[in-house]
């Protein structure tokens, strides 16, 4: 009789171990679902960021300067993709490396006036020397974001 009673104990102990398992293993799973939705939420508004700014550039609606460095920043910044944009994007880059060195936010806020103007006109200058290759490199920018997702070509009727 006092065996039987400890294999019933022993089976409920299985038993409610086993249950509490199977709820950590369901709460893994739907975390591990947020996380993912998250992440691809993430990656459609870096995407649409990108084509936003593409298109805003093509329009002259978005400096060419300030455009390539929200968008090379962008590319760098997007967490699953093995592609080295650099190659894929040559003049976006190279503009990007050439007036990625000049002062922004705070530390644009604390040139001179002086300081301001010469970074201005060398910015100014560079970003006429490159402008022509970079605005031939969008619309490849903005079909790779609407080959990622399909639902921003639909955008373009928006604008």
């Amino acid at each position: 009789m006092l065996w039987i009673i400890l294999v019933s104990i022993g089976l409920l102990i299985i038993a409610a171990l086993g249950v509490y398992a199977g709820k950590l293993v369901f709460q893994l799973q739907q975390q591990n679902a947020r996380q993912k939705a998250a992440r691809e939420k993430r990656l459609v508004v870096m995407f649409e960021s990108i084509h936003t700014i593409a298109r805003a550039m093509q329009q002259q609606q978005c400096n060419v300067s300030e455009g390539t460095i929200r968008i090379c920043r962008l590319l760098r910044a997007l967490p699953e993709e093995a592609r080295d944009y650099s190659q894929q994007y040559p003049a976006l880059h190279t503009l990007f490396s050439a007036v990625s060195g000049f002062a922004i936010l705070e530390d644009r806020k604390a040139l001179s006036k002086q300081q301001r103007f010469n970074e201005d006109k060398a910015r100014e200058a560079i970003e006429e020397q490159h402008e022509t290759p970079v605005l031939k490199e969008l619309p490849a920018v903005i079909a790779y974001c609407e080959e990622r997702y399909p639902q921003l070509a639909s955008s373009r009727t928006l604008a």
